[in-house]
């Protein structure tokens, strides 16, 4: 009897004992690992097969280093900077170009005196409008389609490829003789800054530190600004060159030199450590973690695992048509972020400062002002426009 019990107290003891962790052994440590087993056993995707048509793209050796990470990440930003800055360039490039007695005269839409003077006056007013507003289509195919391969073949090759359409589009708009080749012109370009608008912020928003991303949020939109002032300003002064060819071709192309510097730079700046994760390649991603925070990386790269695990789960809701037509409690609940943030822009717009962007010469000369006159308040508002961004 007494052997009996004596074997149920050792049997109860090692049950007991089974159920207690081993020394330095914490659940928090037993969750860690159960993670670290899932991480490991995710199906990474294949490498898309026609990235290799792609130029450019992200080098672990041709990487920039720099002293500190604190000096990576300002030039970060600072080149992401340029980058929004050509955006504000290419808004405001037009303002006088549109006034550009020769520019019309060549694309027809120069205003006519006469018996038909009002349904002349009429096209080419609409034509004037047409030129403008078909850049914007452009830009919107071009985000639909950077945004995909974006995530196909990462941020870096995917700006290459708009500075690509954007190089095309600036060629052909400053060498443009008809109003067929100039549209054809400003749809390309608008198609290259559409790719490179949309990817650089997520670009730099991914490499950057957390810490460090309201700080590139004042500089986009500073930078944005002071591209569409400078982009008027050298208008003005070429418009006073007596030779009114050069004075709307040239600033038009100035645009190649910020798209050489993009698409040529950009190429020695860090890929996103979370494309870089979502692709399988976490020892490159560790590297650019450790090229660009002060802190320790494991962290945050447990972290960026974890919304990449979660990604690779839920992968086919992360598509334009799924957003639009959700199957699904997330794909419900990621169209409703997508169209708030769609509305928000669109509002943006719809209070009128692309109207004042492109004709605040015209809105000036319409107010009773001089031409001349017209020109320096709508460049100084330019000014007071962008320096209003720092008090905001």
């Amino acid at each position: 009897m007494a052997a009996v019990q004596n074997e149920r107290m050792d049997s109860k003891t090692s049950a007991d004992t089974d159920d207690i962790p081993e020394k330095g052994v914490s659940p928090a440590s037993d969750k860690e690992a159960k993670d670290q087993d899932d991480y490991e056993n995710l199906k990474y995707p294949e490498p898309w097969k026609f990235e290799k048509w792609f130029i450019g793209g992200y080098s672990q050796g041709r990487m920039i280093k720099l002293g500190s990470p604190k000096a990576m990440y300002r030039a970060i930003n600072l080149f992401a900077g340029v980058a929004i800055m050509f955006f504000g360039y290419d808004q405001g490039v037009m303002s006088q170009v549109n006034l550009n007695p020769h520019y019309q005269e060549l694309m027809a839409i120069a205003p006519i005196e006469g018996t038909l003077e009002l349904l002349s006056n009429s096209r080419n007013v609409a034509a004037l409008g047409g030129i403008v507003s078909v850049y914007y289509g452009g830009t919107l195919i071009g985000a639909l389609i950077a945004g995909s391969l974006a995530d196909r073949m990462g941020r870096i090759k995917a700006v290459v490829f708009g500075c690509l359409w954007a190089l095309l589009g600036a060629v052909l708009q400053a060498s443009a003789y008809n109003i067929t080749w100039m549209c054809f012109g400003r749809v390309i370009c608008g198609v290259g800054v559409g790719a490179i608008d949309c990817v650089v912020p997520v670009w730099s928003a991914e490499v950057s530190s957390h810490s460090a991303r309201g700080a590139f949020l004042a500089i986009e939109f500073f930078m944005n600004i002071g591209g569409l002032a400078l982009a008027y300003w050298i208008e003005y002064f070429a418009y006073l060159d007596p030779n009114h060819e050069m004075a709307w071709r040239a600033p038009l192309a100035l645009q190649i030199i910020f798209i050489l510097i993009i698409g040529v730079g950009i190429n020695f700046f860090p890929e996103s450590p979370r494309w870089l994760m979502k692709m399988g390649r976490e020892e490159e991603a560790r590297n650019v973690l450790k090229a660009t925070r002060d802190a320790d990386v494991e962290y945050e790269l447990r972290g960026i695992k974890k919304v990449v695990k979660y990604e690779l789960e839920t992968s086919g809701a992360n598509h334009y048509v799924a957003m639009l037509f959700p199957k699904d409690k997330y794909s419900r609940q990621l169209r409703w972020r997508v169209v708030l943030a769609v509305w928000l822009q669109i509002m943006q717009q719809l209070v009128g400062i692309g109207v004042i962007t492109v004709y605040a010469v015209d809105l000036f000369q319409d107010a009773g002002f001089e031409e001349q006159m017209s020109k320096l308040l709508a460049g100084f508002n330019n000014i007071s426009y962008m320096f209003s961004v720092i008090f905001a």
